[in-house]
């Protein structure tokens, strides 16, 4: 009687452990590594496929395991109280205590051994292995849970149902589970897959500039107007062949009056195409291609479907007022994925240098995202670059040697072109209380 009680007990236990393995094996399963296992021809794989790729489905797989956890322990805790408890106080040596005393003592002491080996065996333990195997975990424990799912369907239904009144009552929104991360909580898993050597360093930047990406737009991404290379309408044609030879750009856009009134994009293809045809400089009449627009707000998806659709190479950014704010290119995308990428036709963009004892030589072009990433601070403002955020916090057009402090550090512009900040040096600024030495 003894240890058929026991051994009840220990396959509720066992029943418990293997629902909340299954919770957490299909919450924390990744749905990319199931599709890769169906398609490589686990059965196993292409039956739980659809329970995780379908929210509805996968809400209610969670919920059979809820309802098997809070019945084998209910059932276990019966077990315990009406089986063990009595054998406990029946063994207990004569003595003083009254029989009323040893029953309470015994179901006590039944109830937290019983709960201590439950707390154990039927959550620390599968939970943990879940969490370290959820691939393996969720698979095997499909099977199992199957007639569950099936049993208790019902109630899900009915809990699910009366859980979604009682959201809308409060004015929540019930919404299905569903596997799905945030962009903080990626570059989470990203920082924890670098710690623990899943990924190498390059692999992990590019990743974290894939992220960054993206959360920028068509302004961060922008070559500003006051760097853009254009060309009048009205140039002529000598002239022309002369500053797209000189050019070390393929294209160049063409303006008519002024920059803010783009017409379309000059090749440097056909410009020689027509000089080698024709044999001297003529009219670019007929040479110049349509330009794609987007407003300076467009997310960086948005602008590639814009380049995509068009087909084009390069669009002008236009600002709020209508006027050219800059351009951007699929290099520039490119770049800010990848890293920057040396071109033996172009003069190489300034980059971040580190000039030793904590001293930083930053482009005034730095995007904030990129400076933060680099020193290790917050710069959360509206400026898109670190040389528009020291202007911001100048409250004027910086002069050389302007110096500013914020975010911990010290900022000194060392170099403008033209009204623009190119190049600052950034020092960190000691604790309050600590000397300069």
């Amino acid at each position: 009687m003894l240890w058929a009680s026991l051994g009840l007990a220990a396959g509720l236990i066992l029943i418990n452990a293997v629902y909340v393995a299954a919770e957490f094996g299909v919450v924390g399963v990744r749905r990319s590594r199931v599709k890769q296992l169906a398609g490589e021809g686990s059965r196993l794989a292409a039956w739980l496929l659809p329970t995780i790729d379908t929210p509805r489905d996968l809400d209610r797989a969670i919920s059979a395991c809820q309802i098997g956890i809070t019945l084998s322990g209910l059932l276990l805790g019966s077990v315990a109280q009406s089986r063990l408890a009595p054998m406990l106080a029946a063994a207990w040596p004569a003595g003083p205590l009254s029989p009323a005393f040893i029953e309470g003592l015994s179901t006590a002491v039944v109830l937290v051994l019983v709960t201590g080996a439950s707390t154990v065996f039927a959550e620390l333990v599968p939970k943990a292995v879940a969490l370290r195997f959820p691939t393996e975990t969720a698979l095997y424990t499909f099977l199992p849970l199957a007639p569950s799912r099936w049993l208790y369907r019902p109630f899900i239904l009915l809990l699910n149902g009366t859980a979604g009144l009682l959201l809308r009552a409060i004015g929540a929104r019930h919404l299905p589970s569903r596997h799905v991360h945030s962009p903080q909580e990626i570059a989470l898993l990203l920082a924890d897959s670098r710690d623990g050597g899943e990924l190498e360093p390059d692999e992990y930047r590019r990743l974290q500039r894939a992220l960054r990406l993206t959360q920028k737009t068509a302004r961060h991404l922008m070559v500003p107007r006051t760097q853009m290379e254009s060309l009048d309408v009205a140039t002529p044609p000598s002239r022309v062949l002369e500053i797209m030879a000189a050019s070390p750009y393929s294209r160049l856009p063409v303006y008519r009056g002024n920059v803010d009134n783009i017409i379309g994009l000059l090749r440097t293809k056909d410009v020689v195409e027509r000089f080698a045809s024709d044999g001297e400089a003529t009219s670019i009449d007929g040479l110049i291609g349509p330009v794609a627009a987007v407003p300076e707000s467009a997310t960086i998806g948005a602008l590639l479907r814009v380049l995509r659709g068009q087909r084009a190479h390069v669009g002008i950014v236009v600002d709020e007022h209508g006027g050219t704010a800059g351009l951007v290119t699929l290099d520039d995308v490119l770049a800010e994925l990848l890293g920057e990428v040396g071109d033996e036709f172009k003069s190489v963009d300034p980059v971040p240098e580190e000039l030793g004892d904590g001293l930083w030589r930053l482009p005034g072009a730095l995007s904030l995202a990129d400076a933060a990433a680099l020193l290790g601070v917050e710069l959360q403002e509206e400026a898109a670059t670190l040389g528009g955020l020291v202007v911001a916090e100048l409250g004027r057009l910086p002069a050389q040697g302007d110096v500013v402090e914020f975010a911990g550090h010290r900022w000194q512009v060392e170099r403008l072109a033209g009204r623009a900040v190119e190049s600052m040096l950034a020092s960190r600024l000691p604790p309050p209380g600590e000397e300069v030495r």
